[in-house]
């Protein structure tokens, strides 16, 4: 397989996956729970240290930052794994609609995307959760789908347009196949490459815009769940570092952010790896 011979997009995928495991099992690794507090006095904003196991310091109010940081993980790449598995749900169903029928179908598909895609996507996200008040997971994951969809549709379309008028397709309904049989057995399959690196590509585009709205206060509040943009936010709001007017040190914001580039720069790694081994040229976009 061509992608085994990308080794950064491979140690990318590895330390990614550690990353993702340790946010998925972290109710097992931490069962304290995110809000717990160490009542000791000197735990209170404390720097980074081995003793006590508070590994990356404490908050102003005791609660471990390691902590806190691994379950903001876990909501963050709950709400970025469910977005990106419902805008390719829409984005395949809707490319493949309008590159197989084409005509008015396909002119109604991809003007109405047109349309919603000559918005920037982040103002779309702020729009939205503005009138969504109280924002809660599943709502963000909705908004963050219906917003993201409309650049896998039209690499879909593109691979079934091209698909369409393919001599095996042809093949196939001149013998009577139905278009259900073409869909599944012949499109699809073949378009298989196209959706994957699709999938990649938007996996770090949902992460960054999901941690770019919660960074700015509209997004899931840190008092509900912690996610990695709330927990940075939080601390920017109340100044960073010494110049903090309620005292946070910089380990409180540095851990969180540091995990957020780690999956990021993984992210973008692994897509272009698999845009790569795929030949799709800049990532299927």
């Amino acid at each position: 397989m061509k992608l085994l011979r990308q080794p950064a997009a491979l140690i990318a995928a590895a330390v990614l996956a550690v990353v993702f495991a340790f946010g998925a099992f972290v109710p097992q690794l931490a069962p304290q729970g995110w809000n717990s507090i160490d009542l000791t006095p000197r735990w209170e904003n404390h720097r980074p240290v081995l003793s006590g196991w508070h590994l990356f310091g404490t908050d102003n109010i005791g609660r471990d930052v390691l902590v806190r940081t691994l379950y903001a993980l876990h909501t963050s790449e709950e709400t970025a794994l469910l977005a990106t598995l419902l805008a390719l749900v829409i984005g395949v169903a809707a490319g493949a609609l309008a590159g197989f029928y084409g005509g008015w179908l396909d002119a109604a598909i991809m003007r109405f995307g047109d349309l919603v895609g000559t918005f920037p996507v982040l103002m779309l996200l702020l729009v939205a959760y503005v009138f969504l008040e109280p924002v809660t997971v599943t709502r963000a994951t909705l908004v963050i789908a219906l917003c993201l969809w409309i650049p896998v549709a039209r690499t879909v379309r593109a691979s079934f347009v091209s698909l369409r008028d393919a001599e095996f397709v042809q093949a196939a309904y001149s013998l009577g196949a139905s278009d259900r049989r073409l869909f599944l057995r012949h499109l699809l399959p073949n378009a298989g490459g196209t959706v994957i690196v699709a999938a990649t590509a938007l996996l770090g585009q949902v992460i960054l815009l999901e941690a770019t709205v919660e960074f700015f206060g509209l997004g899931v509040p840190s008092q509900i769940k912690p996610t990695l943009g709330n927990l940075i936010g939080d601390t920017a709001q109340g100044g960073i570092g010494p110049f903090s007017p309620i005292g946070l040190g910089w380990w409180t914001w540095a851990c969180p952010a540091a995990v957020l580039v780690i999956v990021l720069v993984c992210a973008n790694l692994v897509g272009d790896g698999v845009a790569a081994a795929f030949r799709v040229g800049e990532r299927g976009y």
